[in-house]
């Protein structure tokens, strides 16, 4: 132990150093998420921009080599001296923490990039930052590398246009895993930004492809088009969104709402812009006045004599699909990364607004009423019928007394970081994998014949199928409102199903399960799909596995000898693997090709399992015919 403590020991981090030192302070992470947070806080001040009235366009460039490029037509950074500190007052904003026009609130009325730290900390992790500012007749440039200005702020031009374009180049030491940006990524947000804020146009573009892609996002609606979009494909209870915006005591809410016969509660937050994805006290404030104002309206309806209690604020959200957004003068956030909204005084308001909203058009829609309400007594039917069904499952198979499933072989470890479990199609595979596997870490879970597509079933029906209940009991979290990450018993799901059509229909009713039921499973990155051989090629004493018909290709080119002295084996199904084989080119950790299944657009994910596994039928057609010419062999 060192007793010379002394003042010389205290480290001063100057400038940006703090940045680079400590970057999960100020992004979150190192990962793909903090990396992607980069764009969204250069993309948040053109929104500021725009809330202030003076921007109406954002372009977002993914360049070649992963560069980013953002331009917006707002007012363009100030570059005057700064009085105080003596350099362009872009030089400031770029190079010093807490240093921005969001304090003032002559300059930004509202604002999502508050701390002052969002340019600054973007230019601390890039390798080098370009800022090119369209200002007072003229055009003013500054490169920086590493977070220090290369020279002053300068003129290189003339110009009669007015914006900022801001250029960069994230650090690969301090994004070590990746620093290659996803376009799905930055399009979820770059959609909710421009729902948010209704009438700015958001343009991203993504160089790396040929030809380039590219979304436009424009919407006059606002979050009442956000809704629209949400239910898109879905059977909805009503025809027009329910909508009401209002400012009250500086607070501005936006609120819409709309019902559909699905079973799953869809609902958006948000904050100055900013998705707050733990929620806070403005979706507390919603919950709280929809179940209000949805009690108050059955107790005067013909469903009152059928309830022996209130309905649940889960009754009442059963197949809403809403977004809250509020702008918030001096907002509470928890964190730079802004996750929860914690001003107590916005959940009053909110609440009130949707008890006013609410009731009003429940006043004047009479038929509307009746078909959301009958939704909810239906859903508070259901749950008390799931309720039992857990009830029933528990004295049966107890799953707090490690009532796990006849057919599971479970492993040997106990720390669930160090588990995983297949799930597997049919009990010959099942087999198979049994005795192929390391049985110190590897459980298996045989499932027979296919499952309950749970997009159109009730929970209750879900929480007590048969065949699902044992993957349940198997990972240990519930489900649904139960579903506790918590407990997990396996850190790695894998599901294991055959190369064909039957298999690849299993992992999409298994996904559709998972995002519906353990959503946050996939979240965290616990569910994989194991990817077995489709071919084994053997040759003299040579033996090869290909997973697909051009790794097939790329070893007979190898063996480099005619094809037909190649011995070729098209697996048809797990069930044809001995154990060994099962073992060495699937279950393997050496050598195993397993996919991580990534959420990276919600919304995008939600509307794919609704056209594939919903009730409507022409937009699945649709879907089929849209992307037919990309299956190039289908194996049926």
């Amino acid at each position: 132990m060192n007793e010379n403590y002394s003042a010389d020991q205290i480290q001063v981090l100057k400038g940006l150093e703090a940045v680079r030192l400590r970057p999960g302070m100020y992004i979150g992470s190192t990962g793909p998420e903090g990396l992607h947070h980069l764009v969204y806080e250069i993309v948040d001040n053109s929104i500021d921009e725009a809330l202030a009235g003076y921007c109406t366009e954002v372009k977002v460039v993914i360049e070649q080599g992963d560069v980013i490029r953002v331009e917006d037509n707002g007012r363009g950074i100030p570059v005057d001296i700064h009085p105080e500190e003596g350099v362009s007052a872009l030089e400031v904003v770029l190079t010093k923490l807490h240093a921005g026009g969001k304090f003032d609130k002559n300059s930004y009325k509202v604002s999502g990039g508050l701390h002052g730290v969002g340019s600054s900390v973007v230019n601390a992790l890039s390798t080098w930052f370009e800022a090119t500012v369209y200002r007072q007749g003229k055009i003013w440039f500054q490169r920086l590398e590493l977070g220090e200005p290369m020279a002053p702020v300068s003129t290189i031009g003339e110009s009669p246009n007015t914006g900022t374009t801001i250029r960069f180049k994230a650090d690969s030491t301090i994004f070590t895993e990746t620093t290659a940006y996803t376009f799905d990524v930055l399009a979820r947000r770059l959609r909710e930004l421009a729902f948010l804020n209704k009438g700015i146009r958001i343009l991203l573009v993504d160089e790396r492809e040929s030809p380039h892609k590219q979304h436009d996002f424009f919407f006059e609606g606002g979050v009442k088009s956000f809704v629209e979009y949400l239910n898109t494909n879905k059977n909805k209870l009503h025809d027009e969104v329910i909508y009401f915006e209002k400012e009250r005591d500086g607070v501005a809410v936006e609120i819409a709402l709309e019902w559909n016969d699905t079973y799953v509660e869809n609902i958006f937050s948000f904050a100055n812009n900013i998705n707050t994805k733990e929620g806070g006290t403005h979706l507390t404030g919603l919950k709280a006045g929809l179940t209000r104002t949805v009690n108050l309206a059955l107790a005067g309806s013909r469903f009152a004599k059928k309830m022996t209690e209130p309905l649940s604020g889960e009754d009442t959200r059963e197949g809403l699909t809403a977004v809250v957004s509020v702008k918030v003068p001096n907002p509470q956030f928890e964190g730079q990364t802004k996750g929860k909204l914690g001003n107590s005084e916005v959940k009053g308001i909110v609440e009130q607004i949707v008890n006013d909203g609410l009731q009003e058009y429940l006043e004047k829609h009479p038929k509307e009423t009746e078909k959301i309400l009958e939704k909810c007594v239906l859903a508070a039917t259901a749950r008390e019928a799931a309720r039992k069904a857990r009830e029933s499952a528990r004295r049966k198979n107890p799953f707090e007394s490690n009532g796990l499933p006849g057919k599971l072989a479970d492993c040997q470890e106990r720390d669930p970081a160090k588990c995983e479990v297949y799930i597997v199609e049919g009990d010959s595979a099942g087999g198979s994998a049994k005795m192929g596997r390391d049985r110190a870490t590897q459980a298996i879970l045989p499932l027979w014949g296919k499952m309950l597509n749970v997009e159109k079933t009730s929970p209750d029906k879900v929480m007590s199928n048969e065949k699902l209940l044992p993957i349940i009991q198997t990972l240990g979290t519930g489900a649904a409102d139960m579903f506790d990450v918590e407990k997990l018993r396996y850190h790695k799901v894998i599901i294991m199903a055959d190369a064909d059509v039957d298999g690849s229909h299993i992992r999409t009713l298994l996904l559709t399960f998972f995002f519906r039921y353990m959503k946050e499973l996939i979240e965290r990155g616990h569910v994989y799909i194991a990817m077995p051989p489709l071919y084994k090629l053997s040759f003299a004493k040579q033996i090869h596995y290909a997973y697909d018909e051009a790794e097939r290709e790329k070893i007979l080119a190898e063996f480099n000898v005619d094809s037909e002295k190649v011995s070729i084996q098209r697996y048809k199904g797990l069930g044809e693997m001995n154990p060994e084989q099962l073992w060495e080119t699937t279950m393997n950790p050496q050598t195993r090709n397993i996919i991580q299944v990534r959420l990276e657009d919600g919304v995008l994910a939600d509307e794919i399992f609704t056209i594939l596994m919903g009730d409507l039928v022409p937009p699945r057609r649709k879907f089929i015919e849209d992307n037919a010419l990309t299956v190039a062999n289908l194996d049926i």
